[in-house]
């Protein structure tokens, strides 16, 4: 077994704040449009969709909302295009950072993470600076709070599933997958009736780098807050070991 508590943390962290300011329900919904005009409108045939569905649910995002959303990706009326656009960087004291985003404007994202990066002190670098440093993994976490399960028999039935390894953390178990075999272990989990807190292909730091200044701290967190901010990024990655 090892855990990835730090990574969870941060991801519960981040989650809950984008709650509170309704930004997850506009990240799920661009996901939506782009995996129907990937893999069409039905979740039976589509399992990249159906893994979205999975995700908006744990989010709390009303069945009708998530609809709407299939039906507008699905009908052409007025959808927008989205695509994806991954941006490396450094943040202070060599802190990496990768930003996946989902824009229909690249100038306008480029720019507005250039603006992020540049004012928190750190900077844009090239493809494949960082990425390196981050391993590609799907990532599920149950809460224990919401799991009666024992942890050796939730173990089991991961393991059987194909997952890749099992983390028994403080208050949540983290179960991790290699990406191409993330959707069915999540589907054989949730036929188990097993609540998953967050289930995702995320990136994982291989290492962990601290910062010791207060002020190297603020412009990290100042980097963040601008990035969470910015309703065309999906999701932030980094390794700082806050």
């Amino acid at each position: 077994m090892s855990g990835h508590s730090k990574f969870a943390n941060i991801k519960h962290k981040k989650e809950k704040n984008d709650a509170a300011k309704g930004k997850i329900f506009t990240i799920i919904g661009r996901e939506i449009a782009v995996a129907v005009k990937e893999g069409g409108a039905d979740p039976a045939n589509n399992s990249r969709l159906r893994d979205v569905i999975a995700k908006a649910k744990a989010n709390n995002m009303p069945n009708d909302t998530i609809e709407r959303g299939i039906k507008r990706a699905a009908g052409d009326d007025g959808a927008v295009n989205y695509e994806n656009v991954t941006y490396e960087g450094y943040g202070p004291g060599g802190i990496a950072i990768i930003v996946e985003t989902l824009t229909d404007n690249r100038n306008r994202t480029a720019s507005n993470v250039r603006n992020a990066f540049t004012k928190g002190g750190g900077s844009v670098g090239t493809m494949g600076c960082v990425s390196f440093m981050f391993d590609k993994k799907g990532l599920i976490i149950v809460d224990k709070e919401e799991c009666d399960m024992d942890a050796d028999d939730l173990m089991m039935i991961a393991l059987d599933a194909g997952a890749e390894d099992f983390a028994d953390e403080e208050d949540s178990f983290e179960i991790t997958t290699a990406p191409e075999d993330f959707s069915t272990v999540r589907e054989n989990l949730e036929k188990e009736g097993i609540p998953m807190a967050s289930a995702e292909v995320t990136m994982i730091p291989q290492t962990w780098g601290t910062l010791s200044s207060e002020e190297d701290i603020k412009k990290m967190n100042r980097i963040l807050d601008m990035l969470d901010d910015d309703d065309d990024v999906q999701n932030v990655y980094h390794n700082w070991d806050e």
